[in-house]
């Protein structure tokens, strides 16, 4: 086995068990060696934004994305930083590029229905969430964003039925209910107060 391929292997091993931070100097040795290493750059990056780097793991999808602009798992992990940097707009842009190609990419829907409610566009994110629930109907978080979206909405009823749907599929949606502050409207309704209790 040659060295990269040792190294690799020991940086993914560290990786798959989420040791982050040991891995990155790893992957730093990698990209001295082999600096368009797409692997290394992306587990780098991932590794990064896992350890709150966000900045740092930007740059690494960046890089990886000059050597391949259509590598869709560096696009997707680069989303899922940009959501958390609160990059909204070019989080949703690179969304749609994915899916211009891609309508039916789930994880990349998935995102998106999250941006879109996060700039309050609840209508939007209520229709992806319908589409992902036509595929896969008992999706407990679809579900629950769905109710998300509802109750910022005031659609109340259909909130209930959307939430209650989602706490039959799993009881942790009853705990984030009651910590989530999209409900808090609903702390004096009965409905809403027996799904929870």
């Amino acid at each position: 086995m040659s060295n990269m391929k040792k190294l690799l292997k020991s940086a993914n091993i560290l990786f798959l068990k989420k040791h982050y931070r040991d891995a990155i100097p790893i992957y730093d040795n990698i990209l001295e060696i082999d600096p368009n290493n797409l692997n290394a750059l992306n587990n780098k990056g991932y590794a990064l934004s896992k350890s709150k780097d966000y900045h740092n793991a930007l740059i690494c999808y960046d890089e990886g994305l000059k050597i391949n602009p259509h590598d869709k798992i560096l696009l997707i992990n680069k989303i899922s930083t940009q959501r958390k940097m609160k990059m909204l707009p070019d989080a949703l842009k690179n969304c749609d590029m994915i899916l211009n190609d891609n309508p039916d990419e789930l994880l990349v829907m998935y995102h998106k229905l999250r941006i879109l409610f996060l700039l309050g566009n609840f209508d939007e994110s209520i229709k992806i969430c319908n589409q992902i629930l036509n595929v896969y109907p008992n999706n407990g978080d679809v579900l629950f964003d769905k109710a998300c979206n509802l109750a910022s909405l005031k659609k109340t009823n259909d909130c209930l039925k959307s939430l209650n749907l989602a706490i039959h599929i799993s009881n942790e949606f009853k705990v984030k209910a009651i910590n989530n502050t999209t409900f808090q409207s609903l702390q004096n309704n009965q409905d809403f107060l027996q799904l929870i209790k």
